[in-house]
């Protein structure tokens, strides 16, 4: 099992960056392989993304999520199993860390050889920083959903 752990400082509250990050039909204007993602229910998101140049499509669970806190999921009938959790944290009034953690089962060999050399984290770092930029030019979130869901 392949482990991704990137963070990232915000300059906006920790509310803004949380209210943002539960806006997921927003994906793809900062997460680069998101090609669509459309939120079913409350806790089911289906997702379009496009990785290598292979397109892919899959559900995800959200497994948990508090407020201002944490959001994590799990996939399902993803060729690729993955979940993880983004969690926030309160730096200041107006600054907030945002980590991710991403736990995922490569599977075939390139997607092997992309976790060796560090291809996923690279990624992410990437997505953390169009988020940071989206978020910080905007100065407000997009929308916002202040649900608790833990299953």
């Amino acid at each position: 099992m392949a482990q991704i752990i990137e963070t990232i400082d915000v300059d906006v509250p920790v509310s803004v960056a949380y209210n943002q990050w539960t806006q997921f039909e927003s994906f793809p204007e900062f997460l680069d392989e998101v090609v669509s993602l459309t939120q079913v229910t409350d806790t089911l998101t289906r997702w379009k993304v496009n990785v290598g140049g292979v397109e892919r499509e899959f559900d995800a669970e959200i497994t948990e999520q508090h407020p201002d806190e944490r959001v994590a999921w799990t996939s399902i009938g993803a060729e690729t199993a993955h979940g993880g959790a983004v969690t926030f944290h309160r730096l200041t009034d107006t600054s907030t860390r945002v980590s991710v953690q991403l736990d995922w089962e490569p599977s075939g060999l390139v997607e092997s050889v992309g976790a060796a050399l560090g291809a996923g984290s690279h990624a992410v770092k990437k997505d953390l920083k169009n988020f940071k930029e989206f978020i910080e030019s905007r100065g407000a979130e997009t929308g916002a959903w202040r649900g608790d869901v833990d299953t």
